[in-house]
């Protein structure tokens, strides 16, 4: 871990201009610097790099940040990484907490481990291209398979020795052992399987080897493919170990991510061969699972770089299986899947070997399905003459609708079920809740949900129709109000204002009335980006005191790059109050900006408290269709709770109603 003090010699030192010029072209344009924006594709420039604020703005796609950041976004790497990457920049030596001998020891062990790795990659690469075995094994199977040179030498692909004449076939062993490198790692690293009688085995030995890329590009494993005529497995991968998680990684990443990115969108494929000749071809946001059926790990990585995905499998049943369990592991995380299945008998690799590129993209946009709609076209025949099949297709529907974390998305594809199966909307939206809900339920607790959410719902409908708010009204998300107070915390904190109800007036500071008032309910934000922001500036403002205003570059430069990311997005929206959607429609235009302020801060506050407690609510009702009638004290508990929060809400409710009209 990075100690405090040497982060804030890094952000000392750190010039956003000259970080970010190592990457992007920038053009001075007044105080600032301006670039087309290397995170999205423009002709017009929107990007911004504020040399006196420490930031940088695309106020095209809405990225920013600082100099720390900016590495992160571009590079994908880690908070740590980044801050490592422009201290070496600088010249700063990164000063970690002192590691335990043990934690030493592993960490030394894990580089060596690594280091073999990145030794074995030269080896294979050699053995291929320098040697007659090499040339006439791996490099004609490759040829056959019609890649190029460039290829074969951009993705590091080599051929692991057979050793024909020797029996013990432990040729690259031998030459690793004779570089000087540790039997030891050479066994952890899998590269090596030692004899129980003695002697080493070659894992690869006789195959055509495929590295296993990082994120940031180093060698973590191996992909050895069987050549033809070889009486063995077809692929053989290194195995788990301390440097290789096999779903914890996807052939391809480190070469396919700045694709992903830009394009916003992933290919998943299922071989390692399918996705060298889709990136030999030009299509290069291409990635595949490593010998294994996709993971909940691997689909996160994804989403590092994009929420939309498609799977392009082998038009025959094990390939339709594979993208049928695939499709229910990305809806689980909230991103957007498509399938596309290839014509039968065709594959990735075939058919990116007969295609051009603008076919293959061409294919993609013209068959990728909807998983409704891909289900429901794999099995039409079957459900066409037999309802109980169809009634079975429905259920499996549902299923993988109710994984779908967002509301909104699960009911379009509740209504495109609804549709395509021709089945009652209403039925279909009973099923999804049950299954979402689960069956451990009692029908006491579900029917106290119901009977709750219809409260909730009535008392919500009815404030609303009493406070006013423009086009928001009061259904702003948490999220929007949080950024909300927090951009007036940071703006305005050290202010002391004027509020005025009918004939009376009172004074107030703006941090203190937002910290207190929210503390006095027990309220929290619960983004994580604006409760770092608030914590920031509630350390900082203890430091200088009540009325003096907190400096931006704090909020900037916090040890968080979400949180410093939000605060750019909220110092940016210009030098004068913006005044917020939410009370746009409402607010007298020709009141002075304090006075303004004076109306909308406590409005804001009052508002979000009301939702914070609403929020309680349901997680207390939730809390409660899990009991059962043996957790009676518990219930009651519960209801005495929710009732005191609805009487909190309500009273809230009135008061904000009062206030605002």
């Amino acid at each position: 871990m990075i100690d405090r003090a040497t982060v804030d010699r890094i952000y000392a030192a750190a010039n956003v201009v000259e970080v970010i010029s190592d990457f992007v072209s920038l053009k001075k344009k007044g105080v600032n610097f301006m670039a087309c924006c290397p995170f999205h594709n423009e002709k017009t420039p929107s990007f911004v790099v504020s040399p006196a604020k420490g930031l940088y703005k695309c106020f095209g796609c809405g990225k920013g940040g600082n100099a720390v950041t900016f590495v992160m976004e571009h590079e994908k790497l880690t908070y740590v990484e980044a801050l490592k990457w422009v201290a070496k920049k600088y010249g700063i030596t990164v000063e970690e907490r002192e590691e335990t001998p043990e934690e030493k020891q592993r960490n030394d062990d894990r580089e060596s481990m690594m280091i073999v790795n990145a030794w074995a990659q030269d080896y294979f690469v050699e053995q291929m291209y320098g040697t007659d075995e090499g040339l006439s094994v791996a490099r004609s199977y490759f040829a056959s398979r019609g890649l190029t040179d460039a290829t074969i030498k951009r993705f590091g692909l080599g051929y692991c020795p057979e050793s024909r004449t020797s029996r013990d076939k432990d040729t690259m062993t031998q030459a690793a052992l004779r570089a000087g490198y540790k039997e030891q790692f050479l066994v952890d690293t899998g590269l090596t399987i030692k004899r129980e009688t003695g002697g080493y085995y070659d894992r690869f030995c006789g195959r055509a080897m495929f590295p296993i890329h990082t994120i940031s590009g180093r060698v973590t494993a191996f992909s050895g493919r069987a050549l033809a005529g070889d009486n063995k497995a077809k692929y053989l991968n290194s195995p788990e170990s301390m440097v290789y998680s096999k779903s914890n990684n996807l052939y391809g990443i480190y070469f396919a991510k700045s694709a992903i990115t830009k394009e916003n969108h992933c290919i998943l494929v299922e071989g390692n061969i399918d996705v060298v000749q889709m990136h030999q071809k030009g299509i290069e946001n291409v990635v595949a699972p490593l010998g294994t059926a996709l993971t909940i790990e691997q689909v996160r990585i994804i989403s590092r770089f994009t929420n939309n995905i498609t799977l392009l499998f082998d038009g025959d049943s094990a390939g339709v299986k594979a993208a049928i369990k695939g499709v229910n592991l990305v809806l689980k995380e909230g991103l957007n899947v498509r399938v596309v299945v290839l014509p039968e008998g065709e594959d990735p690799d075939s058919y990116a070997r007969t295609h051009s590129a603008d076919q293959i993209r061409e294919y993609i946009t013209n068959n990728q399905k909807d998983f409704i709609t891909f289900k429901s076209s794999l099995y039409a025949a079957e459900v066409a003459r037999d309802p109980i099949r169809k009634g079975e297709l429905i259920a499996d529907i549902v299923n993988s609708i109710a994984l779908i974390p967002n509301k909104i998305q699960r009911s379009v594809f509740i209504k495109e079920c609804s549709k395509i199966m021709d089945i009652d909307e209403a039925l279909v939206v009973s099923e999804v809740v049950r299954k979402s809900v689960g069956t451990r339920y009692g029908d006491e607790a579900r029917e106290f949900v119901r009977r709750e959410q219809a409260q909730q719902q009535h008392e919500a409908k009815a404030f609303e129709q009493a406070v006013t708010l423009g086009k928001q009204k009061a259904g702003s998300s948490m999220t929007e109000l949080e950024r909300e107070i927090v951009g007036y915390l940071i703006k305005y904190g050290h202010l002391t204002l004027d509020y005025r109800e009918g004939k009376a007036t009172a004074s107030f500071n703006v941090a203190e009335s937002i910290f207190g008032e929210l503390e006095e309910d027990g309220v929290f934000f619960q983004d994580a980006r604006y409760r770092a922001l608030m914590e920031c500036y509630k350390h900082h403002s203890a430091e200088l005191g009540v009325g003096v205003k907190v400096p931006e570059h704090y909020f900037i430069e916090i040890d968080n790059p979400e949180a410093s990311s939000a605060a750019v997005d909220i110092l940016t929206e210009g030098d004068n109050h913006k005044q917020s959607a939410i009370w746009k429609e409402h607010d007298i235009c020709t009141e002075s900006e304090e006075e303004r302020l004076g109306k909308i801060i406590p409005k804001a506050i009052v508002l979000y408290k009301s939702k914070a407690i609403e929020a309680i609510i349901s997680s207390l009702g939730e809390q409660l269709a899990g009991l059962g009638d043996e957790d009676e004290a518990e219930i009651a508990r519960i209801l005495e709770a929710i009732d005191a929060l609805n009487a909190e809400r309500k009273k809230i409710a009135h008061q904000t109603a009062r206030n605002i009209l």
